[in-house]
């Protein structure tokens, strides 16, 4: 989901804001399933665009709208009003379903003497969710284009080192490819404006920087608008298109060989979530890359948990929001002070942090004849959080057996221990833990069990044989000879670079000609070194 303002020039060169574009789109393969699906799945993804788009437009207005007034001391939640704008292809004319909701930044509320007044809306508080929103969305539509054809999802990793894209199970990777006609020529200009990059600055550009440069790289190779064409016309084309590159056989059977991918990994995958172990991850993933978060991060990454977890299966509702509350709870702490005599700000207002240990850097050798690169923030965050749920794993087992009567009666009902700081129980939603699986189980058998569910929500055929356990899948003798060639490859190059910056050899000495010619130049002062001072 992207937000873009919406401005206006007036005459005295101001630029007041008139409203926000909020765009909201699918997964490439569900856009792909749309576009090569009969009448009847093209429906029904239509149908949880619509319903998903609503849900998250539906939270924006409830949870985060505002608008003030009187310098901040009065505070409504207002109505929105939205224009929606539904758009099928891309500039290049391949598929691209995607809806335009231009939100007014005027909204009406009710004043002092019971009339109607219009006001502004509290626009900074809206992009600040952008993401929680664009992942309710995201969460919400594919579950239930899942649940209703069948279907499940696994990660595809667009870009190494960042967070893997869940999509359909099923659908090519070259299939994708085509629709998203665009990427190439963004990596190929991203790919030029990383290296103008170091030449000016003689460094990588942090992560932050690649974001800014890829959006360079998006408006660069940005083409012109084309005349729009009947959804018939293209549908027809897009259909031509596919069967030319790709055959009518694949075409005319992708839904079906979704359809017993998604059979698969729902038969390995149960509709079952951990919420200790839920709330761990998301606290340790969101502190590792972020250090300092709010609500709306933990929020945005529990929904990405469960999408991630369940594979596209249903969940309870208000799971996220459970999730998001335990893990504020039990895993993070204040940071936000509030001063003496003031209000304390609201609860998404504040400001949290964690302890959780962070792992030291590493680099990685991607590919063959490409410098090593520097593992990214994302992907020390999931060691974080695996090695966290892991020692959770390991108390679980080493637990008493003796009390599995207590366990059980515990699995019953909501998990225990989720008490706030003020004494406020929080009821979790229903059937978080289905006690009729679990309600049997020693502490041990318990954590096999989840140990179970969780490798099976990552399939070793889309994952090289990974486990969610690092002590597993890093000691293996495949990962630790790969490992060891990473390593070997990294020190051969970072040995051929030291070699090319090292300066000619001198047989009198070169350490210590240079550790004398670098003296000198400390001794000697600039040319400019005191210019303006005085005794």
């Amino acid at each position: 989901m992207l937000g873009q303002p919406i401005e206006e020039i007036e005459a005295r060169n101001q630029t007041p804001l008139l409203g926000m574009d909020f765009t909201f789109r699918p997964q490439a393969s569900l856009v792909v399933l749309w576009a090569l699906g009969d009448t009847a799945t093209r429906r029904v993804i239509e149908r949880a665009h619509e319903r998903a788009v609503a849900t998250a437009l539906r939270w924006l207005e409830d949870e985060v709208a505002e608008t003030r007034w009187a310098s901040g001391r009065g505070r409504a939640k207002p109505a929105l009003v939205v224009a929606a704008f539904r758009h099928i292809d891309n500039r290049d004319g391949l598929p691209l379903l995607h809806e335009h909701c231009l939100i007014l930044n005027r909204v009406q509320r009710l004043g002092a003497d019971g009339e109607p007044v219009w006001g502004a809306l509290d626009t900074y508080r809206l992009y600040q969710n952008v993401v929680a929103a664009g992942t309710l969305y995201t969460l919400t539509m594919t579950t239930e284009v899942c649940e209703t054809l069948g279907l499940a999802t696994v990660p595809r990793e667009v870009t190494p080192g960042l967070r893997p894209v869940m999509e359909v199970a099923g659908v090519p990777e070259d299939l994708i490819n085509w629709s998203a006609s665009r990427r190439q020529r963004i990596e190929d200009a991203l790919e030029v404006l990383t290296d103008q990059y170091v030449k000016d600055h003689g460094h990588l550009p942090s992560e932050r920087g690649r974001h800014g440069l890829g959006w360079w790289a998006a408006q660069e190779t940005r083409p012109a608008k084309r005349k729009p064409k009947p959804l018939q016309q293209l549908l027809a084309w897009w259909s031509a298109s596919a069967i030319l590159r790709f055959g009518q056989q694949l075409i005319d059977s992708l839904l079906d060989r979704c359809r017993a991918a998604g059979a698969a990994i729902r038969a390995q995958v149960d509709p079952t979530v951990d919420v200790a172990l839920a709330a761990v991850d998301v606290a340790a993933v969101v502190f590792t890359v972020r250090e300092k978060f709010s609500r709306r991060h933990i929020l945005a990454e529990a929904r990405r948990h469960l999408l991630e977890t369940l594979r596209g299966r249903e969940f309870t509702r208000g799971l996220d929001d459970y999730i998001a509350h335990r893990a504020l709870l039990r895993y993070s702490r204040h940071h936000t002070v509030t001063k003496p005599g003031r209000e304390a700000p609201a609860a998404d207002r504040m400001t949290y942090t964690a302890d959780f240990p962070v792992p030291h850097r590493w680099w990685i050798a991607p590919a063959e004849g490409t410098p090593p690169r520097e593992s990214s923030r994302y992907e020390r965050a999931r060691v974080a959080s695996l090695a966290v749920q892991n020692a959770i794993r390991d108390a679980r087992i080493r637990a008493d057996t003796a009390t599995a009567t207590e366990a059980a009666t515990s699995a019953v009902s909501a998990p225990a221990d989720h008490r706030d700081l003020e004494g406020e129980t929080a009821s979790a939603p229903h059937a978080v833990d289905h006690p009729g699986r679990d309600a049997a189980l020693t502490p041990a058998q318990r954590a096999a069990a989840v140990q179970a569910h969780q490798q099976a929500a990552m399939p070793e055929e889309y994952l090289e044989g990974r486990t969610t356990d690092p002590t597993t899948w890093l000691r293996t003798p495949k990962n630790l000879d790969r490992l060891a060639a990473f390593t070997r490859a990294a020190d051969t190059r970072r040995r051929a670079m030291e070699d090319r910056k090292a300066p000619a050899a001198d047989p009198a000495g070169p350490v210590d000609q240079h550790r004398q010619e670098h003296e000198q130049q400390r001794q000697q002062p600039d040319p400019g070194q005191g210019q303006g001072l005085r005794p």
